[in-house]
């Protein structure tokens, strides 16, 4: 039964990871003009190739913009997925489903299509917005600017992200037993002092996991800013890690610096999560002690 799993995960995971990691050390060495056969040749290149990755001035900025996009994103993110949910959860919500089902529609639209969308409500001379805010006489600020950019990628994943982790913060409080909010309430707890005290507390695991997710999410952002590139000059080929691994390894054609700073990403990505979790279970275990 695990059977077909293992080979699918053999195939397409193991087998491409342990495929750049072997790129990641190999280098092609040309000889004479690089005319013939035997002119380009594949040699082991040792540690070169990370030492150029790190090394790269554009490569330290893309991860730069990367962080400063998560800083924004993701508090924002999951205090409107927690705030949605605790609101939902609420005994004078009115019209649950269809508010659920409204807020988490647009994770089911493709990252693509929702970067498409939004990109041609941030372009000026298509967007209703700029069309109603000139009627009205009033100044709005053009969002593919270089200074306001970052705030419209940041928004197009936070429309896109924040439905997923509601969800997943809403079933863990309905997971909770009524009798533990009932007794808060004859205890005279207001809806306010329930929720900071009793359901916060308990969906911190939840919490915790979709923060996990959003950081890995946050690290590997390709889609929106790519997408974007076409409508604004403010967006580079390596504005983010993996749109400058993609342009090294298809317009460059140079797959072993690309695989080298694919294998760096991949590297932080399990290092931060590991930190952040660790961080996160010596605090609650500091907490319980």
């Amino acid at each position: 039964m695990l059977a077909p799993g293992i080979v699918l995960f053999a195939v397409f995971m193991a087998a491409p990871i342990l495929y750049t990691l072997y790129l990641s050390f190999q280098r092609v060495e040309v000889s004479g003009l690089g005319l013939g056969s035997g002119a380009r040749k594949q040699v082991f290149a040792g540690l070169d190739n990370y030492a150029a990755a790190l090394g790269d001035p554009e490569f330290g900025a893309s991860v730069g913009r990367v962080l400063t996009y998560g800083a924004i994103l993701i508090p924002c993110m999951l205090g409107l997925a927690l705030l949605f949910a605790l609101l939902l959860d609420s005994r004078r919500s009115r019209a649950t489903t269809f508010s659920r089902v409204a807020i988490f529609l647009p994770y089911a639209v493709p990252a693509v299509i929702s970067s498409l969308l939004w990109g041609f409500l941030y372009l000026p001379s298509v967007s209703p917005f700029y069309y109603l805010t000139e009627r009205l006489g009033i100044e709005m600020p053009q969002i593919l600017s270089s200074q306001l950019i970052m705030f419209g990628i940041a928004n197009i994943a936070l429309w896109g992200g924040v439905g997923f982790n509601m969800i997943v913060i809403y079933t863990s409080l309905k997971a909770v037993p009524n009798d533990i909010y009932e007794a808060a309430r004859l205890d005279g707890a207001s809806e306010t002092q329930i929720a900071l005290r009793i359901k916060i507390p308990i969906v911190t695991p939840s919490l915790i996991m979709t923060a996990l997710f959003s950081i890995v999410a946050t690290l590997q952002v390709f889609a929106e800013p790519t997408t974007l590139r076409p409508l604004t000059n403010t967006l580079s080929t390596s504005w983010t890690p993996l749109m400058k691994v993609y342009r090294d390894a298809f317009t460059r054609d140079d797959i072993y610096s690309a695989a080298a700073s694919s294998i760096v990403i991949a590297a932080a990505t399990l290092l931060i999560s590991f930190v952040f979790l660790r961080v996160v279970q010596k605090r609650a275990f500091g907490q319980e002690d």
